[in-house]
């Protein structure tokens, strides 16, 4: 799996834990709801993505089937606040990939890089690290994930 994806896969993978942890307390059962609740979530919206781009007609059904939308911020939020180190996510590439638990080192940074189509200098870090950011929150969003404008700009 690519570097990004494991970025995206981790952030949308908490909040449908978190989103299965918030339905049985509502619904009363532990073992029914949380099953069906997931697949409805991994289901239509990794269809819905490929749908979206590729056939407008289904694209209407889709979202009104079940498109949620990840909050991003909250996600992270929460992951921070279960988190001894302190990590500034909402600025640092390195955080937010520790924040997930995953490889930050330069190397898979300047995989990432790659993976995203870097045009600059992988060798000029602040400039990259800060372009890895951005282009990570645009592509959460792009992804069906909720993130708020001034990550992404």
């Amino acid at each position: 799996m690519s570097i990004f994806g494991n970025i995206m896969s981790s952030i949308f993978g908490h909040a449908k834990a978190q989103t299965t942890q918030a339905a049985p307390p509502a619904s009363g059962k532990t073992s029914g709801p949380a099953p069906s609740t997931a697949g409805a979530t991994s289901g239509p919206a990794s269809t819905s993505a490929g749908t979206a781009a590729s056939d407008t007609a289904n694209t209407p059904a889709a979202p009104g089937a079940a498109q949620p939308q990840v909050d991003v911020d909250a996600v992270l939020t929460e992951l921070t606040r279960q988190k001894k180190e302190k990590l500034d996510w909402r600025r640092s590439i390195v955080d937010l990939m520790k924040l997930l638990d995953l490889d930050s080192s330069l190397s898979a940074r300047k995989d990432l890089a790659k993976e995203l189509h870097y045009t600059g200098d992988t060798n000029d870090l602040a400039t990259m690290n800060i372009w890895l950011h951005k282009q990570v929150m645009i592509k959460l969003a792009e992804n069906g994930g909720k993130v708020p404008n001034s990550l992404k700009g």
